[in-house]
């Protein structure tokens, strides 16, 4: 029998580079590789060596800015002790962990503890590669407890409200922006899709000097509160100077929601759905009830931007597709843990079912245990580009486990069938993976991403929503036709360098959490 109330647990993380992840070759925090290499990596100390990390948690160092003051009254040794033992016990892959001396400098500067926990965390991750020689674990983090609950919880986090999509990792990298958040400085000034930025505080985009990286990944993706920044955008018919101040903006998980009359008949229902935040359960629904009660035939499900989050909101929109028949006792998604976790790889809780009704959180905007509506489709057209990631992605293989029909439209997924279950200590979240998910039919091998049915390039010259607009254009096209329309395939055939189409966004937005 379902549950109808998920359970959820919070999480947290650290704020990639963006020399790291959006100007490097490759997709960065989006890649995935395909089955593993044999791990190189030195066998752990035996787990009778290492403490229980309960019997060390929150014992912090006195000069951690981010623990509670009355836990700093041990060292950053200590903090270092308890991630060694937490890593042995939670990480998917403990076995491969590499031997690490704890005391090195690279991991022990006081006067930075988050920086050097970070250091040492990522030091003790797997160096395993994949057959496509890419490092295994690509995905594992950490981040400031703080921040993420506020972005979790309740969709807040310091920006102008532009969401920016990276062109090429190579100059000319062609920063443009994907969408604006509305009721945000970016809407205020009118910014809007497809407009490319030309420099950000006298720091031009195509920009590779250390100085002028840390200058854009500041504006792009950590922007100080309060203060104010100078970009100069091209909007297609010349250049405009817009002054912006970083302010805490609130996140708008659905972005458009509407009903479509389709070519030869019928309504298709379209849903920009952009984060699995805790907010986007009550505009999820409120879309949901708008689609069901136009009497939709088909839903476009445009999950290009999406980069994950919690797995509870991907459940209820599997239902919500699927309907109480298809997903009838049928998993979602089911966790897979390492080997010492016998209790919960057992536990049914980690078998998660098709929710179908509303959680109740705080600021969702639902009321616990309310049905939700459904659409009853078998069939659904999604959107998806490199950057749609690990719960979006939960949400295709789930559908594809009930057979219900997955079209996909765009560019290849960018392959995480992995997950987290944050853990604070002494303020920092720390999200080493823990699980691999799989659907009912105990599938979860994409870590190479879902390929498209039909291959299209994103069209940033046209609103999200506009018929005409490339994505949703071809999914009309293939409803009415049953193939992929050519004119969309040949754009991207004669690409002499495709677009890399990565949204630059820290990582605590791509990835699935528990």
């Amino acid at each position: 029998m379902q549950d109808n109330k998920p359970a959820m647990l919070r999480a947290s993380l650290t704020v990639t580079l963006f020399a790291a992840v959006a100007l490097l070759s490759g997709c960065g925090g989006g890649g995935g590789g395909g089955s593993s290499a044999p791990a190189p990596a030195p066998t752990p100390p035996p787990a009778a060596t290492l403490p229980a990390s309960n019997t060390l948690a929150q014992q912090c160092a006195p000069t951690n800015p981010l623990a509670a003051a009355a836990n700093r009254t041990a060292s950053l040794d200590q903090e270092k002790r308890w991630l060694r033992s937490y890593i042995d016990e939670a990480y998917l892959w403990y076995r491969e962990v590499p031997t690490v001396d704890a005391a090195s400098p690279a991991f022990s500067n006081t006067s930075n503890v988050p920086a050097s926990m970070d250091a040492y965390f990522k030091a003790l991750l797997t160096p395993a590669l994949t057959s496509s020689g890419k490092r295994k674990d690509q995905f594992s983090f950490t981040f400031p407890t703080a921040e993420w609950n506020a972005l979790s919880q309740s969709g807040t986090a310091a920006g102008f409200g532009v969401e920016w999509v990276l062109g090429s990792s190579t100059p000319p990298r062609n920063i443009r922006i994907a969408y604006v958040d509305p009721n945000t400085p970016a809407a205020a000034n009118n910014l809007a899709r497809g407009v490319t930025l030309v420099s950000v505080n006298g720091v031009s985009a195509d920009d590779g000097t250390q100085a002028g990286v840390a200058t854009l990944n500041n504006a792009l993706f950590s922007p100080t509160l309060n203060t104010n920044y100078t970009f100069v955008l091209n909007n297609g018919t010349g250049t405009v100077t817009v002054q912006m101040t970083a302010q805490q903006v609130t996140k708008r998980p659905v972005l458009v929601s509407q009903v479509l009359d389709a070519p030869g008949g019928g309504k298709v229902g379209y849903i920009v759905f952009n984060d699995h935040i805790t907010p986007a359960e009550g505009q999820l629904v409120t879309a949901f009830q708008q689609m069901a009660q136009a009497g939709v035939n088909d839903l476009v499900l445009d999950l290009r931007y999406n980069g994950g989050g919690f797995l509870y909101i991907a459940s209820q929109v599997g239902y919500m597709i699927a309907g109480a028949t298809r997903t009838s006792n049928k998993v979602f998604e089911r966790l897979q843990f390492n080997d010492k976790r016998v209790a919960d790889n057992n536990d049914s809780n980690n078998r998660l079912p098709f929710f179908s009704a509303t959680s109740g959180f705080a600021n969702s905007g639902t009321t616990a245990n309310t049905p939700l509506p459904t659409l009853n489709l078998a069939r659904v057209f999604v959107l998806t580009g490199s950057s749609s990631c690990s719960a979006s992605e939960s949400i295709i293989n789930a559908l594809q486990g009930v057979d219900v029909q997955v079209i996909r439209i765009g560019r290849t997924t960018c392959g995480k069938p992995f997950g987290f279950t944050a853990k604070d200590n002494c303020g920092i979240s720390y999200f080493p993976i823990e699980f691999q998910g799989v659907n009912d039919k105990g599938f979860g091998e994409f870590a190479d991403g879902f390929t498209p049915t039909c291959v299209v390039a994103d069209d940033l010259s046209r609103a999200l929503g506009n018929p005409a607009e490339g994505m949703l254009a071809a999914a009309l096209s293939y409803r009415s036709t049953g193939s992929c329309p050519q004119a969309a395939v040949a754009t991207v055939q004669s690409a002499t360098k495709p677009s890399l189409d990565l949204v630059l966004r820290p990582p605590v937005r791509e990835n699935k959490y528990r």
